[in-house]
Order: structure tokens, then sequence, then C-alpha cells
């Protein structure tokens, strides 16, 4: 009899143990799939993926053009400063292409280019066009009538540096410019702002001695007195307030 009651709870307890515990969750139902929001994603993803390589394409897609490495004033010819860089190309924009380098040095300049400029082909003319009432002088000039460090673009006053032997040839044309002229020189400036518009490199110049050839732009009016004191060799060029 003990036997037997013993399995009968023994068969009891199995039976409890078979039923779900408290708190067990119960199965759900399964979700409903959305295979159209699905795909709208991969399109989504697609897309993207797609804008991200043309965009590296066209970065990509560079020219080599021509930058200027020095001032370039107007009427003048970039000559050999100029470097090559490379660009994003853009056909709305009239680059210089750096192949077409020879042709561009025979243009020039319509006005003032700086340097690091990009070059584009509506900064240059086959033609220099000064500004009206403007003209340009060119000066050859000894060591000690112009400043060591002068260059293209600076802003100079020109005096009439006469000795007694030049003086003597140039007097007419001196008092003619001014009535305080003398032996020495004159206080007063021929010019008072020209603007520097080519200057050779130091390294042109084979000999130390060898005057330099300077280029000014000055008024139309102050060009005939400053022609005539610089055949006779008696000007002198000073950097004056503007540079």
């Amino acid at each position: 009899m003990k036997i037997q009651e013993r399995t009968g709870a023994g068969n009891n307890r199995s039976a409890t143990s078979a039923q779900p515990a408290m708190g067990e969750r119960l199965p759900s139902a399964p979700r409903e799939r959305k295979p159209a929001l699905a795909a709208l994603a991969v399109l989504l993803i697609l897309v993207g993926a797609l804008g991200a390589t043309m965009l590296v394409l066209r970065a990509g897609d560079r020219v080599e053009v021509v930058r200027v490495t020095a001032d370039i004033q107007a009427g003048e010819s970039v000559g050999d400063h100029i470097t090559s860089v490379m660009v994003a190309d853009d056909p709305s924009i009239n680059y210089v292409r750096w192949n077409q380098r020879t042709g561009l040095k025979a243009l020039k300049a319509k006005s003032t280019i700086y340097n690091g400029t990009v070059v584009i082909g509506d900064m240059f003319a086959s033609k220099s066009s000064l500004p009206a009432g403007k003209a340009v002088v060119g000066l050859s000039l000894k060591e000690g009538q112009y400043p060591a460090d002068l260059k293209s673009g600076d802003i100079v006053a020109a005096y009439f540096v006469g000795d007694s032997s030049s003086s003597s040839s140039s007097s007419s044309s001196s008092s003619e410019r001014s009535g305080s002229s003398s032996s020495g020189g004159s206080s007063t400036p021929i010019v008072s702002a020209a603007r520097v518009t080519s200057v050779p490199d130091d390294s042109d110049s084979t000999i130390s001695s060898t005057n330099k050839q300077v280029t000014v732009t000055v008024d139309e009016s102050d060009a005939a007195a400053l022609t005539r004191a610089a055949a006779a060799n008696a000007v002198s060029l000073v950097l004056v307030s503007g540079n």
C-alpha cells in the first residue's frame, strides 16, 4: 500500500509540473511582411551609392591649367612667370590650359593680374590697351638710379638728377618742366606717381654695370618731360607711398 501511494504521488507531481509556469509568454502571431517597403529601402540605398560614385568621379576629372607666379601689369605678357596647377574641369570657365602656354605668352594682360591667379582667357588680348590719358615710357637706368628691390607694380616718383655736364644739354628742357631745376637736379619730381610695368630680373643681366631697362606708365602730360630727361640719362626713381 505504501508503495502504491508513493507511486501515485509521483504521478501527481509530474502531471502538475507539465502545466505552463505562471508568467511565461504565449506564442505571438507571425508579423506581416511588407515587401514594398523593403524594396523601397533597397532602392534608396542604391541611389545614394550611385550619387556618391558620381561625385567621386566628377572630383577626379581634373585638368592642368596656367597660374601666374608674379604680378602681371596691364599691357604685359606673362613671360616665364607661370606654373601649372590641377583644377576640377568646368566647361563654363575659360581656363588657359597648360598646353596653350606658348600662345598665351604672345598676348597682353588687359588689367593687373596678381600672383597666384589661375588664368582664364578673358584676362588677355592680342594688343595692350592703355587706359585713356596714359602713356608708357621706357627708361635705361644705372645702378643707384633705382631702388634695389624695384619690381613690376611699384609706384615710383621720377626725379631729374642731371649733373653739370648733362644739365647744360638739358637746361632748356628742364626749365620748361620746372622753374626750380639746377645743375644738381630738382627737388620737384618730373612725375610724382608712375607705375612700374616692366623690370627685368637681375638674373637677366650678365654684367652688373649694365643699365636696367625699366618701363613705367605715366600721365600723357608727363610723358614728354620724362622722355627728355631719360634721353639725357638724368632720371632717378624713388619708391613712394601707395605700394
